[in-house]
């Protein structure tokens, strides 16, 4: 189970990553459209970033399904880190649709806004290593 552990945090680790770089791009792509600037190469690395991060949220559900089968379903703890996680899963499917409008050159949001946006999976990430590692209840 160490094993499936440690895939399980290495995708976590590679998910997050796409998570909170994802955002940076379409702070750079309505930075660049609004200067003026040729934005298709953020367009062609914000799909590609969105598919990696994708096929590593898939392997880290899979792989935390693997673990609950193989530790059990107990402790507040991981009813509480779920409900994060379901969050994390809702603005991994937000950032989707904020690649639909980009690619339909429709991205009408501001810079701003997106590093704003960029902010909130840190909030959803805390409280889930909080619940991980110190299993408050």
């Amino acid at each position: 189970m160490l094993w499936v552990k440690t895939f399980h945090i290495l995708a976590m680790t590679s998910w997050m990553a796409g998570i909170f770089y994802l955002p940076r791009i379409f702070v750079h792509y309505v930075e660049g459209r609004e200067a003026g600037q040729d934005v298709t190469r953020l367009e062609v690395m914000a799909g590609k970033l969105y598919g990696f991060m994708s096929i590593m949220a898939l392997f880290t559900l899979g792989l935390g399904l693997w673990l609950w089968l193989g530790y059990g379903f107990s402790g507040g703890w991981l009813h509480a880190k779920l409900v994060f996680v379901v969050l994390l899963i809702g603005y991994h499917h937000w950032c989707k649709a904020y690649l639909k409008k980009m690619r339909a050159g429709a991205l009408d949001r501001s810079g701003r806004y997106f590093r704003l946006f960029n902010e909130l999976p840190l909030l959803i990430f805390i409280p889930i290593l909080i619940f991980v590692v110190v299993k408050p209840f």
